[in-house]
């Protein structure tokens, strides 16, 4: 008999859309090996579903808000059956970009220097010195980013508007110039350095994942030093904030003055089409489907579900 897997898609975050393309990717990847497949659209009746299906592995393909920062992982430790990717903690440090820097500079990685204030603070005065970002504390895929360019003479108003969706915490993080570099880790080993040459502006949602968004270039044309460096620097993000499964730091890198920063790290990378991390695994070896099933076999047991079984 084959296993019995659920597949979390969708949700309640503004990535919902990307959630369900990466979520229905993965539910057809797991059919094709041979499970059997639920997908679920994660609402807030979660827990209720997952009791009706009792599914024996939960494969959470949800991005951003609630699906990303803990509070599903939450959940899923209650239900007490393997998932997918990180665990609470992980999960949640990773989502609070200001939290998840302070433990990876303190574990030695270097990361762009910023200041966390509310978005109205941000809104009135420049808090850095343009050039600078301007971004959500807690979202994921480029959501809510701002570029602020030199030559600023007033922060963007949109972060002081009432209809601004995304968090009254702002990171506002100095500007590194020069090219997107990015590390897919699974399980203990880092994949890859792609190099993102997006066709917008900077590497934002539309460049992720709209079909012609970006140029993915791996392995990245760039020097053995830095190559070995991002690969180094993703592992121990990986591992200093605890995670699991698939994870991918975001780097830039400064090829003028040859330096290397961490942006931040994903414990839950996009797995469309266009998704990095897939491309990162395809290119040593592992296609989209053997990932999938990999991801499947390696998820986590809650510590609370050992020696415990679900009728």
């Amino acid at each position: 008999m084959s296993r019995h897997i659920a597949v979390l898609l969708g949700g309640l975050s503004p990535e919902r859309e990307v959630s369900l393309v990466s979520g229905k990717a993965c539910a057809d990847a797991l059919r094709r090996q041979g499970w059997q497949v639920s997908e679920i659209d994660a609402g807030r009746d979660l827990a209720a579903e997952l009791d009706r299906i009792n599914p024996d592995v939960i494969f959470n393909a949800l991005h951003g808000e609630w699906g990303e920062d803990g509070r599903v992982q939450g959940i899923l430790d209650t239900f007490g059956k393997p998932y997918t990717h990180s665990g609470v903690a992980a999960s949640a440090l990773a989502m609070d970009k200001h939290r998840a820097k302070a433990v990876l500079e303190a574990a030695g990685i270097k990361c762009p220097k910023s200041v966390l204030v509310s978005r109205f603070e941000a809104a009135k005065t420049h808090i850095l010195l343009p050039p600078y970002v301007a971004k959500p504390n807690a979202q994921g895929s480029s959501v809510g980013v701002v570029i602020v360019r030199e030559g600023a003479t007033h922060p963007p108003a949109i972060l002081g508007g009432d209809d601004w969706p995304y968090g009254d915490e702002i990171l506002i993080e100095e500007y590194i110039p020069g090219r997107e570099l990015t590390v897919a880790v699974l399980g203990d080993r880092a994949l890859a350095v792609t190099e993102i040459c997006p066709h917008t502006a900077f590497y934002d949602y539309e460049a992720k994942y709209a079909d012609g968004g970006s140029v993915h270039q791996i392995p990245a044309d760039i020097p053995k030093t830095i190559e070995k460096m991002a690969m180094e620097q993703a592992l121990a993000a990986h591992r200093a904030l605890d995670c699991r499964g698939l994870t991918r730091s975001d780097f830039r890198f400064d090829d003028e003055n040859n330096f290397l920063r961490l942006l931040e790290i994903n414990t839950q990378p996009g797995m469309t089409a266009t998704s990095l991390a897939p491309e990162q695994a395809n290119h040593v070896g592992i296609g989209f489907d053997d990932l999938v099933e990999w991801m499947a076999e390696n998820a986590h047991v809650p510590c609370c579900a050992a020696g415990k079984t679900k009728d």
